[in-house]
């Protein structure tokens, strides 16, 4: 797979369909957010962004539960912007069905659709789908597995203990360039790491807390794997929270509070404490928090990429109950001042990115 050096780093945006409020801090129906997720990426791809991303999730603060059927609404309003996930629980859900889902989506997009296969940070597809939470690392490797295999496009021998054997089994339909893009996404486990490299597929780093460079270890590790398993050079990816705004202290002010309310929701559900001003803000200044005005997020977008030396960055643009008109202003100044200020910053010298 032949992909840009990080002189052409591409650049994406993913959400996850958060639930939001609207200018009168009114909770949005799940029919008016997803809506809503259409109307940004199509503006996504008019300001020139490279791939946008939606995730999937089963739970009420989020609207998305089928990315497949958004991505293919944003296929027939867009023309070049590539779309995937963010990621696809494969987990719980079937390899060929997921497979015949985006093989179909390849075809109504003209040959955009990608997939990032993963096990999701949230783990309410397994009851809600039948499936047993100490099954947890065989589901994901027995499936993983077994969408390697699909990926070919070939007739499918496969068996294991998770599904129903495929003897000799042809999946249809096949797509147009014989090969559906797919990556894995990994929240930076060492095993993980090598299980994306063990199958040749390229490799997604979710950073969402902590400094960026921490991760540079994992992204060494995988390239070693893949040369050590006789793999060629794959791209290596990161997604990470961000928002754009006109100032730094605009999208601070902007961001926290709506911040606040999606990750104590998540901090009361897994022991967290509260999410403070100081511990945002100290996010901000140096952990995974790419926030600010467009020079500060394409100077942290810049330090990421080259230290981790990445072929792509996705910003998760959505957290918790940002507004609508607040998401496109930040898609707007990513794609106009954000993505060209990144490539100018990575084609100077190492010292000149310096946040």
């Amino acid at each position: 797979m032949d992909r840009p050096g990080i002189d052409r780093v591409e650049l994406g945006l993913d959400t996850f369909g958060d639930v939001t409020v609207d200018g009168q801090g009114d909770r949005q129906s799940y029919a008016q957010v997803i809506r809503n997720v259409v109307e940004q990426a199509v503006l996504a791809d008019r300001v020139g962004i490279d791939v946008f991303g939606v995730g999937e999730h089963h739970r009420d603060d989020y609207a998305i539960s089928a990315p497949e059927v958004v991505l293919a609404a944003i296929a027939a309003r867009t023309e070049r912007i590539r779309l995937g996930t963010a990621v696809t629980v494969l987990s719980s859900d079937d390899p060929v069905r997921v497979f015949e889902r985006f093989a179909t989506l390849d075809a109504v997009s003209n040959g955009r659709a990608e997939i990032t296969l993963g096990r999701g940070s949230f783990t309410e597809s397994f009851p809600l789908f039948g499936y047993d939470l100490a099954d947890y690392e065989t589901l994901f490797e027995e499936k993983l597995d077994l969408m390697a295999h699909l990926l070919e496009e070939g007739p499918v021998t496969w068996e294991g203990t998770v599904r129903a054997a495929l003897r000799d089994q042809q999946v249809y339909p096949k797509t147009e360039s014989g090969r559906i893009t797919a990556w894995v996404g990994v929240g930076g486990s060492p095993q993980s790491v090598v299980r994306a490299a063990s199958h040749g597929l390229p490799l997604v780093l979710a950073v969402i807390g902590g400094d960026p460079v921490r991760f540079a270890p994992y992204a060494e590790l995988y390239r070693r794997s893949l040369e050590q398993l006789g793999h060629a050079p794959l791209p290596v990816a990161v997604h990470a929270p961000g928002f754009v705004a006109e100032t730094d202290e605009e999208a601070v002010e902007t961001l926290f509070p709506h911040a606040k309310v999606a990750l104590d929701r998540i901090g009361r559900e897994r022991g967290w404490p509260p999410l403070t001003r100081a511990r945002f803000e100290a996010d901000v200044r140096g952990g995974a928090q790419h926030v600010g005005s467009p020079e500060t997020v394409a100077r942290k977008i810049a330090r990421t990429v080259r230290a981790l030396g990445l072929q792509r960055f996705d910003l998760k643009y959505t957290t918790g109950t940002l507004p609508h008109a607040e998401l496109m202003k930040s898609i707007e100044l990513y794609g106009t001042v954000v993505a060209p200020r990144v490539r100018e910053l990575l084609a100077a010298q190492p010292e000149e990115i310096a946040v």
